[in-house]
């Protein structure tokens, strides 16, 4: 390293030793000893660039910079207040004026950390309970893109005319799963607003469902809900109900909208419903290869509907299900697209 560096890296070395418990002020070169209680001032301020300007030169040093200026890995740091806060807003406003245009492999790098140890400090906020359902939520999307990922085996049970296809495969310790494949006229963000910022009136226009009802919201991309299913014509499979932990995740382009069965206090078996089970199930939202103001849309639905069903019922119906909700949905979102016209006039 060249003398600067090596003055970083003292520096860095020194004030860590702090942290960790060593001595209780920190000197740096050539200035005052400062003492403890300065030191969030110190890291807003002077010792982040030169914190950053160090690991540029050194990756080694990335986790001992991270835990310091996140502050999140000693206990007598958490303390002091804003500290984590204004440290986050230090290391974004550092890698926005080092990253310049293409940002190289190391400012990713570091973005990605940066990215993860803000989850860890949201999620420090939450009790023991919300943190499981977060953990569902999160496994119920990792489930879901390992079976959307595997395109062996899937078998036609449904193709319309429209071009809407219904495949199913059989997993191992899954079951049957299904599997929607549709083009919407849409943009993605519209349909994610009807079936997730509006998902509580899905009853007014899927005539499938009877209720939707949110129980808990988990910070911003989780929450419980218990949904209610109409009966099938001739009342083939009864009334059931769920019971499920849903998350939404972004990833690029691309929305996720999985979930899978849980337990809620507030909500225990209902008279006349039969529990059913779900999961892991899952919406995918993408822009359409061919254009991009339209929506391929991808939902992939595994349910165990309970009671004395014959499986060539249950296939029958999911599937019916799937290709009922398109055109549903398709509906809906003209008819939304019409009011909306209407009332710019």
């Amino acid at each position: 390293m060249t003398n600067t560096n090596c003055a970083a890296a003292d520096e860095l070395s020194s004030l860590t030793l702090h942290l960790q418990g060593g001595p209780t002020s920190y000197k740096e070169p050539g200035a005052r000893r400062v003492p403890q209680k300065s030191l969030p001032h110190l890291i807003q301020s002077t010792s982040v660039t030169r914190f950053l300007h160090c690991i540029q030169h050194s990756w080694t040093m990335l986790p001992a910079t991270f835990k310091l200026c996140a502050g999140i890995s000693y206990k007598h740091m958490r303390n002091m207040t804003g500290l984590r806060r204004n440290a986050m807003m230090a290391i974004h406003h550092e890698l926005s004026k080092l990253s310049g245009p293409g940002p190289s492999m190391w400012v990713q790098h570091i973005r990605r950390r940066s990215s993860l140890l803000g989850s860890r400090i949201a999620e420090e906020a939450l009790s023991e309970s919300e943190q499981c359902y977060v953990q569902q939520g999160q496994l119920a999307i990792q489930k879901s893109v390992s079976i959307l990922s595997d395109q062996d085996g899937w078998q036609t049970e449904i193709e319309t005319s429209t071009g809407d296809k219904v495949l199913s495969k059989v997993l191992p310790d899954v079951g049957k799963v299904f599997k929607l494949e549709v083009t919407l006229d849409q943009q993605p963000k519209d349909l994610y607003e009807e079936l997730v910022d509006r998902m509580e009136q899905m009853g007014e226009w899927n005539p499938n469902v009877k209720q939707v009802k949110i129980l808990q919201k988990i910070g911003q991309d989780t929450m419980v809900t218990h949904e209610t299913a109409a009966e099938t014509p001739g009342n083939v499979v009864g009334p059931r109900d769920f019971v499920s932990v849903r998350c939404v995740k972004r990833r690029g382009s691309a929305w996720f909208l999985a979930g899978m069965s849980t337990l809620h206090p507030n909500m225990p078996e209902q008279k006349g419903f039969v529990r059913a089970e779900n999961g892991p199930t899952c919406i995918v939202l993408k822009p359409s290869t061919n254009d991009p103001n339209k929506t391929k849309f991808t939902w992939l639905l595994s349910l165990d509907l309970k009671g004395w069903i014959p499986k060539a019922v249950i296939n029958r119906v999911l599937s019916q299900t799937q290709v009922d909700f398109a055109n549903h949905l398709r509906h809906r979102m003209a008819s939304s697209s019409g009011m909306e016209t209407a009332m710019a006039y």
